[in-house]
């Protein structure tokens, strides 16, 4: 009996830890997309041209990538306290997107952005790590869990801007300043590594090496880089493309513009819990491949309802929105079964940041097309990602080496 209400303890704990560290996340990666949601505003207070709106959201994705490049080769998160990172990390995030009310220039509008982005590379990566500790089995749900509330993070500055007045966008700024704050108040003060940590090591450059040689790694690597190539151009532009269809959609209101573009994004936190849930009992290899075959789908897709009808244009890009993150965790969670228990953090943050720096890609690349082709048809350049990605992950399903995956569910 005593045996059954120590497990049961300690059941309680690990899942109360998820919500602390999910929550904890949660709130500094609001100000991921706190410029993105108000760029009409900042269109028009700063005289934005197509290719600096871009950069709004642009370098938050280079400032992210070259963050988590930096820790991967320094091998930070397997040396130093993953509770302060994420806690210091945090509190820059929020000084860095409060700087987005005083600069006097573009040029320091867009290097707050890129400080950002290194900043967050020192909450997302020790997340996934953090929550790997509590969670030996049924990983992929809990990271599942972990990603449902960074996608609401993401998507949270769409629903405030949906709030705001025209002369309020500033709220927006505030509001998940003081949300990165607040989330490393809670992480310093309350978070705690679990009983599956992984070997700390000192510092080795070769590591790195060791990482590139992983096979089966490699594979996980190229199916998350496919999914990045996808993931945040459509969260990137979704607001905008939705402002681009809405004379054939019948909407009239930028409130509802920016109410759909988070409904879209939010949609991804039930995604990314059923992958998760779902790559526990089936395989993650099976699952991403799934995910990205739907949201691969919808990216043709989606462009043939851009005149409505408004029913149907919601349902693909709900469906896409919950599709296009629903394996993410899945990645990261590959990586931790795949990697060198004493790099663990080094192969998590290697992979994010080439994910992310591959997105700086997609990104512009969506921007361009839609200024020279239109919107409608602008996203079709995302679909090769998925392709690649699914065949990445049917490869990675026949090694070996894969039966490492979700204790041998592949």
């Amino acid at each position: 009996m005593a045996t059954a209400n120590l497990a049961s303890a300690d059941a309680v704990r690990r899942w109360l830890m998820l919500a602390l560290i999910s929550v904890s996340a949660f709130l500094p990666m609001t100000t991921w997309f706190s410029a993105t949601a108000i760029t009409p505003q900042l269109t028009r207070l700063w005289g934005l041209s197509p290719a600096q709106g871009a950069w709004v959201t642009g370098a938050v994705q280079i400032g992210f990538a070259a963050g988590a490049l930096a820790s991967s080769i320094a091998g930070i998160l397997d040396v130093v306290s993953l509770r302060k990172v994420i806690g210091i990390s945090a509190l820059v995030a929020a000084a860095a997107n409060l700087c987005l009310l005083i600069v006097p220039s573009v040029t320091l509008l867009l290097l707050a952005r890129l400080a950002t982005g290194v900043a967050l590379a020192g909450v997302y990566p020790p997340a996934l790590k953090l929550v790997s500790t509590w969670f030996n089995h049924r990983r992929g749900t809990a990271l599942g869990a972990l990603l449902a509330a960074l996608t609401l993070g993401s998507a949270f500055p769409h629903l405030l801007s949906a709030q705001a007045t025209e002369l309020a966008w500033q709220d927006v700024i505030l509001a998940t300043s003081l949300a990165a704050a607040l989330g490393a108040a809670l992480i310093l003060c309350f978070g705690a590594e679990g009983p599956h940590s992984f070997a700390r090591s000192a510092f080795d450059p070769r590591q790195i090496k060791t990482i590139l040689r992983n096979r089966a790694l490699a594979l996980a690597n190229i199916g998350y880089l496919g999914h990045m190539w996808e993931l945040y151009a459509m969260w990137g532009w979704i607001l905008a493309y939705i402002r681009a269809g809405a004379p054939g959609l019948g909407i009239s209101s930028p409130r509802i513009v920016s109410l759909l573009a988070f409904l879209v994004v939010a949609s991804g936190g039930i995604g990314s819990i059923l992958g998760g849930v779902a790559a526990d009992r089936i395989g993650r290899t099976a699952t991403a491949a799934v995910m990205m075959t739907v949201s691969g789908l919808c990216t043709l897709m989606i462009g043939l309802v851009f005149d409505g009808p408004l029913w149907l244009f919601i349902a693909v890009a709900i469906v896409w929105g919950m599709t296009v993150i629903g394996d993410s965790a899945q990645f990261s969670a590959m990586a931790t079964e795949l990697s060198d228990p004493r790099y663990v953090g080094t192969a998590l943050s290697l992979q994010l940041s080439a994910g992310i720096a591959l997105t700086f890609v997609s990104i512009h690349l969506t921007s361009f097309v839609a200024e020279n082709v239109g919107w409608r048809w602008s996203f079709l350049v995302l679909a090769p990602g998925p392709l690649l990605g699914v065949a990445a992950m049917l490869l990675l399903r026949r090694m070996p080496a894969a039966r490492q995956i979700a204790n041998g569910s592949r």
